[in-house]
């Protein structure tokens, strides 16, 4: 063989070597990454279980807490975490009620008017007219006589293009509140919540509020008037839900915030001092379950960091794991620890990728419920959200199973109340309990409606399963305040 001959051959032999090399490494190093996915994946996966022993103590001690604060007789002296508010003492809608009725539900920066007509006889609501407002920031960080007198004017324009038949009659307006998350915490609302009139043991700032409002609806010459106090929004759901079903004992809300509300015998409810009837007094308890905390929720460190640098560390810890505001922003988190150790999108780190709160609750809930050969919906997502233009189809996969992880654990969890909730009553071995569920993350993610409905029956067994019923609310988002226009007197 000549020398020319020989020398190429060589070269070819090195090269072929080198390439052998090279190639070996990126597998490996490849497969290195693969492996630290993995284990940070397996990891939280574990850290998020939820099975049924884990949620019956987290029931277990809402209930605990639950009745540490009806059994104190100062909020002080409450033991636990929650700090539960009397929301409303009177009579609950009985199916009966007819007529038309006016509501105002406040959420964040918008006003949502609603107009519809209660049939009686347990009839739907019927002629139901919506029409969601941008309430100007002036008006938000003014007084409550500014807010009422917007609102008034707002509903004077709302009735002029819903018209309805004209009487003498005052018609009532049931006026409801939803509180939103913003970035990195629960968002300071509006004037109302600033006053404290989300606070129901301040009866001055109730009755301020009240006044104020069936005044500014006289003066503009409305046949309208505030009979019972602003409640959260999830107390709405709650009168809808007794408006339909007398068995309904409690309702939920699932949406960028959570909430839950249930009803209580007065006499529970030590630090309550009205005089109480001899017929039993029906008391609406806002659980305030947003705050509730236990040794026994899965917390990851995820939620550790994502709770420290919140608006409001250590506080809501329960709703900062359930809520649609924060499941997005934990799943970020997850994906950004694997790009950093194990590069999951590539070398190069996706800046969007680092900024807080980018993912949101329905971005999420489309990656998971992607069911596409591969996984095409994830891919626009991590190109629209993240700015992340290559993924392959393993690291897409690895986005679905980390938004299962967290829809899961949120959903269990929410179940875990609900049971909590129906066991604080007593009536999970007795009676029918219905349970009304509202809120985007219960409406529209149909795989954490799954798992929380799933994981009700998993703790309740065949036996028991069909004693509590889960419903989704009656009439639409913030429908609650019509129905809630049909109580009877509350506390002011």
């Amino acid at each position: 063989m000549a020398r020319k001959e020989v020398v190429a051959v060589t070269a070819a032999v090195v090269t072929a070597v080198a390439a052998a090399v090279i190639i070996g490494q990126w597998v490996r190093r490849k497969e290195r990454r693969r492996k630290q996915t993995q284990m940070i994946f397996k990891k939280f996966a574990r850290e998020c279980a939820t099975p049924v022993s884990k949620l019956w103590a987290v029931a277990d001690a809402l209930v605990a807490d639950m009745t540490a604060f009806l059994s104190a007789t100062t909020a002080a002296g409450s033991c636990g975490s929650l700090n539960m508010l009397v929301s409303f003492a009177g009579a609950l809608p009985s199916g009966e009620e007819k007529g038309i009725r006016y509501g105002a539900n406040l959420r964040g920066k918008e006003l949502l008017l609603l107009r519809g007509t209660l049939g009686g006889n347990e009839e739907p609501i019927s002629d139901v007219h919506k029409q969601e407002i941008s309430i100007p920031a002036d008006v938000l960080n003014g007084s409550f006589k500014e807010l009422c007198d917007y609102i008034s004017l707002e509903l004077v324009k709302f009735i002029g293009m819903n018209p309805g038949e004209e009487t003498d009659e005052v018609k009532n307006l049931g006026f409801t509140l939803t509180r939103y998350v913003e970035q990195f915490g629960p968002s300071s609302i509006s004037a109302i919540q600033r006053k404290g009139l989300a606070n129901d043991d301040d009866d001055t700032v109730l009755k301020e509020f009240l006044n104020d409002m069936n005044e500014s609806l006289e003066s503009h010459g409305l046949k309208i008037r505030m009979n019972v106090a602003l409640v959260d929004d999830t107390i709405g759901v709650l009168a809808g839900g007794r408006y339909y079903h007398k068995d309904t004992v409690a309702a939920v809300t699932l949406g960028m915030g959570t909430n839950a509300a249930y009803i209580e015998q007065a006499q529970e409810v030590l630090r309550w001092k009205p005089s109480i009837p001899n017929e039993p007094q029906e008391i609406v308890i806002s659980t305030e379950w947003g705050d509730f905390r236990s040794c026994h929720l899965p917390v990851t460190e995820y939620d550790a960091a994502l709770d420290a640098e919140s608006l409001n560390p250590r506080s809501c810890v329960f709703e900062k794991m359930v809520a649609g505001g924060y499941l997005g922003e934990i799943v970020r988190r997850v994906l950004l620890k694997m790009t950093q150790e194990s590069a999951l999108f590539g070398d190069i780190l996706p800046p969007k990728l680092t900024t807080p709160y980018t993912l949101s609750s329905p971005d999420m809930a489309a990656m998971h419920q992607d069911i596409s050969e591969d996984r095409e919906i994830v891919n626009k997502k991590l190109k629209d959200v993240f700015g992340i233009m290559y993924s392959t189809l393993a690291a897409r996969e690895v986005v679905v199973e980390v938004c299962d992880v967290v829809a899961e654990r949120a959903a269990r969890v929410a179940g875990a109340g609900i049971v909590g909730m129906v066991k604080k009553l007593g009536r999970l071995e007795k009676k029918m309990s219905i349970v009304i569920v509202e809120g985007g993350l219960y409406d529209h993610y149909r795989v954490f409606r799954n798992y929380l409905h799933s994981s009700v029956w998993e703790m309740l067994g065949d036996e028991l399963s069909d004693h509590v019923v889960i419903e989704h609310s009656h009439g639409g988002s913030g429908a609650g305040a019509l129905f809630f226009a049909a109580c009877g007197n509350v506390k002011t």
